[in-house]
Formats: structure tokens, sequence, C-alpha cells
């Protein structure tokens, strides 16, 4: 009985003594299973791909698309033109003529089980296409009266879009032409904007030092390479009327494309041979 009686103050006294300490008795079984909160599982997002930049938008804006001249009111789009050089068919002929302002290319395919003379046929079939793109109009020989500036787009049947400019006056009742030239393809070259300024023609094409020369637009500096998409450059040159053909007047401006207000680069091929030559005589 007295040993019962210990047992039972003894069990009393502990359960004081955690009272008193402020222990408290947990479900454990309820701790373990009660749910964690999720952490938030971020998804990686892509930056889009910009777009090109519309290298076009400039030739295409509402300058000089009118004019009072006779060559406001001709058809451009259904009239033949001449073939720039190194554009001439295989089999000689140099004019090319638009129907509604378009030409589709012939690609004549030849394949490796054609003899030479069946492939010579076929490759004599080939025929560059052309696009009409647009016509500016301004007076760029002093005559007082506007030139028609028709500026084409070369058709491959491939990704290059080289164009090509005909400048025209309107003498004995029709467009003569006066200068024709070509372009390069995009960042290569490739036509930026046509204007005139102080009597002047104003040409600019994209890519260091890259200008008109006689009826061709100059080749690239070497080294000189980039994405065709998206030039980094574009070249200012200006030509006047002599009465006979377009002469290059002042310097010719390379121009930042990313920094416009950045001061321009000056006839940057002699530059460039100047620093060669120095380089040499070291």
């Amino acid at each position: 009985m007295f040993l019962k009686f210990f047992r039972s103050a003894k069990y009393l006294v502990l359960v004081a003594a955690l009272s008193a300490c402020g222990t408290k008795v947990e479900n454990t079984s309820e701790a373990v299973n009660s749910p964690q909160p999720s952490s938030e599982i971020k998804v990686p997002t892509s930056t889009p791909t910009p777009a090109p930049p519309d290298l076009q938008a400039e030739l295409l804006d509402d300058r000089n698309k009118t004019t009072q001249s006779p060559l406001g009111t001709f058809d451009f789009k259904n009239h033949t033109y001449e073939l720039p050089r190194g554009w001439q068919n295989p089999d000689g002929t140099t004019e090319i003529t638009l129907v509604n302002g378009k030409v589709e290319p012939i690609q004549a395919a030849t394949t490796e089980d054609m003899d030479p003379e069946t492939k010579a046929a076929v490759k004599a079939e080939r025929r560059i296409g052309m696009s009409y793109i647009t016509t500016k109009y301004f007076d760029i020989t002093g005559d007082g009266q506007d030139e028609a500036l028709v500026v084409l787009k070369i058709e491959t049947a491939g990704s290059a879009i080289p164009q090509l400019v005909y400048v025209f006056t309107w003498k004995d009742g029709k467009p003569e032409l006066i200068w024709p030239f070509r372009t390069g393809d995009r960042a290569d070259g490739g036509l930026k904007d046509l204007r005139a300024e102080n009597g002047e023609l104003v040409v600019e094409l994209y890519g260091r030092d890259r200008f008109i020369l006689g009826q061709t637009e100059t080749g690239k500096i070497t080294g000189d390479e980039e994405q065709l998409c998206c030039p980094t450059y574009f070249t200012r040159s200006r030509y006047k009327w002599n009465g006979k053909n377009f002469l290059m007047q002042g310097k010719r401006l390379t121009f930042s494309v990313a920094d416009p207000n950045s001061a321009p680069e000056e006839n940057l091929i002699e530059q460039i041979e100047k620093q060669n030559n120095q380089k040499a005589r070291k």
C-alpha cells in the first residue's frame, strides 16, 4: 500500500515540475505530417529576337514622289531598261522590259548527267529578273526641271537584293537616260537614300566608304565584314552634273548607324592606304 502511494506521489511531483518549467508535450505525428509551403518555380524567359531594321524606310518615304515634269506621268513600270554592267544576259542581250513593274527570273537549272552542249544551251536561257521599287523626282542637272530617279531591284531567285538606279531627264518628248548605276546588297553597299541638296545628288550606301564609281558601287574594305541584314555604317557621297557626267564632289563621309551624332570618317579608303604605307616603311 505504501509503495503504491509512493509511486503515485512521485508521478504527481514529476507532472508539477514539468508544468512549472513551461514544458509542453507536442503531438509529434501531426508535426511530421503537416504540409510544407511550396517554393515558387521560376521559368526562365527568353528574349525575343529583334526584327531586322527596315533598310528601305527612307527610300520609300513620301519625299519627292510627285513633279510637274512630264516625267511624272510616264509609266516606268512598263518600260525597257538597259542592263547594268556585270548583269548582262548569257546570250549577250543588254535590255530588260518591265511589264506591270515585274519580270520574273529564269533559273534554267542544269544537272550532272547533262552533256556539255546541253548544259551550255540551258545556261544560255538564264535571265535575271527585275522589279520596280520607286521613283524620286528632283532637279539635279540645274536646268530648272526635275529629273526622275527610278529604283529597280534585281531578282536573282536567291536572297540577294542588289538594286539599280536609272536617272532620266525629259528630252524630245520622252525620257532620256543620263546615268544608270548599280548598288550592292543591304549592308554590302546597299542603297539607303537618294536626295537633292544644293543642286547636287546625294547618294547614301550602307557600309564603310561605299560609293558610286562610274556605273557601279565600290568594293568593300578588306576585313570589313558584317551581317547583311544589319549594317552598322553608311557612306554619304555627292555628285554634280557637268553637262555630260555626274562627278563626285567633296569628301566621302562614313557615319555610324548606332551613333549618328558621332563625327564621320572622311575618305576612309585613303586613310587606310596611308596607314598601310606608313607601316610598310617601318
